[in-house]
Formats: structure tokens, C-alpha cells, sequence
């Protein structure tokens, strides 16, 4: 079995910052993509930031140049740093993983969910 966990949601004013991060635990022989989704009330979840096993970048436009995603391959996990928080940026946030336990194939893995709320 496989569990992703999330920590370090919470509470933040606008303009403030907050690092999340998500490990990845259980019979992992290789972990691939990394990923941070998020979904706001009344909306469908959207991809924020994706990370290769090599450590190439991805961001949403929405979220370029304030948040960062990285990763410590040593400890599976993966964090995204966030910046310049706006109320917007409300949303529970999940992490998703591509793992391959046995066998041949990755299969996806998400986190339980963390959530994030901007206001002052």
C-alpha cells in the first residue's frame, strides 16, 4: 500500500506565504511525476504545479513566478512553496503521484488534501 500524506495548510493573509509539503510512504520502488492540484468551492480541480523525477517544472498561469514546486527524491516527498497568496488561491490542495510498486506500471496516488484559505 501506498499513502501520500499532506501537511502545512492553513490560514494566511492576502500577500502572505505558506510552504506545503506531501510524503509519499509504503512499498514505492519508484515515484515519477509529482503533482500539486488544487479545488476551490464550487469548482473542478485544476493542476497547479507538476515536477519530473528530474526535477523539470511546470506551473499554471494562474500560479507562475509565486509558487514553487520541488522535490527530495531521498525522502519522497514533494513541497510547494506559496507567495504573494491572493484570496483566489482559496482552495483544498492535493498531491498526486506516480508510483510503481511491482510490476510494470505507475499508478496514481493522492493525498488526503490540505486545505489553504487566504483572508484577511
Amino acid at each position: 500500500q501506498v499513502l501520500l500524506v499532506e501537511s502545512g495548510g492553513g490560514l494566511v493573509q492576502p500577500g502572505g506565504s505558506l510552504g506545503l509539503s506531501c510524503a509519499a510512504s509504503g512499498s514505492i520502488f519508484s515515484i515519477n511525476g509529482m503533482n500539486w492540484y488544487r479545488q476551490a468551492p464550487g469548482k473542478q480541480r485544476e493542476l497547479v504545479a507538476t515536477i519530473t523525477n528530474d526535477g523539470t517544472t511546470n506551473y499554471a498561469d494562474s500560479v507562475k513566478g509565486r509558487f514553487t514546486i520541488s522535490r527530495d527524491n531521498a525522502k519522497n516527498t514533494v513541497y510547494l512553496q506559496m507567495n504573494s497568496l491572493k484570496p483566489e488561491d482559496t482552495a483544498v490542495y492535493y498531491c498526486n503521484a506516480e508510483i510503481l510498486t511491482s510490476g510494470i506500471y505507475y499508478f496514481n496516488y493522492w493525498g488526503q488534501g490540505t486545505q489553504v484559505t487566504v483572508s484577511s
